[in-house]
């Protein structure tokens, strides 16, 4: 069976906002439309429409649209109504169907603002993403409760989430004690990013690395990448020699601490960045370098086709759940659309040949991981 029927097989159990004399398109058919037509490189409710009516023939290979494709009014009326976290429900154990993970993959967490989603004095949409970096899978995303923030936000998505066995990544926001503890009750590890909002642990981490007692040398690893004009040079440092450390830091599972330090040369400009962490996982210098590159992947490979490729800030859709709902759809369009693309070829790219020809769009909406 393909992806996109197991899709529409999870949604058709979501319960319908709509009257029954409403009730012209299945929810369904709205439910395929719609991610046709971002699949598409339509923007709003007027071209999904409109992209729906163009390709009306691929989406009766899926469902009968006896009447015909559903108006913009219609897409806007449901998914302003309809229950974003049944939704998102839905989302999630369609993802399991896509593909197992690989043992201990790496799950990076993270939050993203959709601007163009802020209605009047309400705050836009932000959502926190789980994104797996080596499968280009998004796993399932929470909203920020207005008034609140990631800190509220990311043990929610955790509790949804499968990830026993599997590395947990998430950037300074998320270095919390708790959090910490859900990751590994939950059976899985962490690496997780030190700043200024743990400064205690944040200095300490740093003083030790800036004056390590000779006999507590870390281990090390080094890489070096060159292309796009760029010479790039990673040096991770890590050690388990935290007694010190935890005598005045009581976190659940903290196996050792990280340092990584980037020097970048672009042709007469040099610069340097270093920056800690902590983790659950033994001291491997070379893994853990591995793991904290691979949590940037939500930011190249998921937020920034969010906005660049998928339009997700230039969006005007703000009312209700209309935003949450979209996103959700979205997260759908793209993990279709990574799993379907060809070698060298961008989504950017493979978005616009499923709008110009009918022959790509049935091809990504017929991938099976079989």
């Amino acid at each position: 069976m393909s992806a996109v029927r197991r899709f529409l097989d999870e949604v058709s159990g979501i319960d319908d906002p709509r009257i029954e004399r409403c009730k012209l398109h299945p929810l369904p058919e709205i439910f395929l439309a719609t991610l046709c037509g971002v699949i598409g490189n339509a923007e709003g409710w007027q071209d999904i429409e409109d992209f729906a009516k163009a390709k009306l023939e691929v989406l009766r290979g899926y469902l009968p649209y006896v009447n015909g494709a559903p108006s913009d009014d219609t897409l806007r009326r449901v998914f302003r109504a309809l229950d974003a976290d049944a939704f998102g429900a839905c989302f999630m154990a369609w993802v399991k169907t896509l593909r197992a993970l690989p043992e201990a993959s790496v799950i990076a967490l993270d939050g993203k603002t959709s601007r163009g989603s802020r209605d009047g004095d309400a705050s836009p949409l932000h959502l926190v993403s789980a994104f797996a970096t080596q499968a280009r899978l998004v796993l399932g995303q929470t909203a920020v409760a207005e008034k609140s923030n990631e800190i509220t936000a990311i043990p929610e998505l955790l509790d949804l989430l499968d990830i026993k066995g599997h590395i947990i990544t998430i950037d300074a926001m998320g270095t919390q004690k708790d959090i910490a503890t859900k990751i590994v009750e939950r059976g899985a590890d962490y690496v997780l990013a030190l700043k200024g909002n743990q400064s205690t642990l944040h200095d300490d981490v740093r003083l030790f690395f800036e004056h390590t007692p000779s006999d507590m040398l870390p281990a090390t690893h080094e890489e070096t990448d060159k292309g796009h004009g760029r010479i790039e040079v990673r040096k991770c440092s890590v050690t388990s020699d935290i007694a010190w450390l935890k005598e005045n830091h009581d976190w659940c599972g903290l196996a050792s601490v990280v340092r990584i330090e980037s020097t970048r040369i672009m042709g007469d400009k040099t610069t340097f960045e270093t920056r800690y962490y902590i983790s659950s996982l033994p001291p491997d210098p070379e893994r853990l370098l591995h793991v904290v590159r691979s949590h940037w992947a939500i930011e190249n490979s998921l937020h920034w086709v969010m906005d660049m490729t998928l339009g997700d800030d230039a969006s005007r859709i703000r009312k209700d759940h209309a935003p949450m709902n979209l996103a959700i759809i979205k997260h759908t369009a793209l993990n279709l659309l990574q799993q379907a693309r060809q070698k060298r070829q961008s989504v950017r790219r493979l978005r616009n040949n499923a709008g110009w020809d009918a022959t790509t769009l049935r091809r990504i909406l017929a991938y099976t991981n079989s």
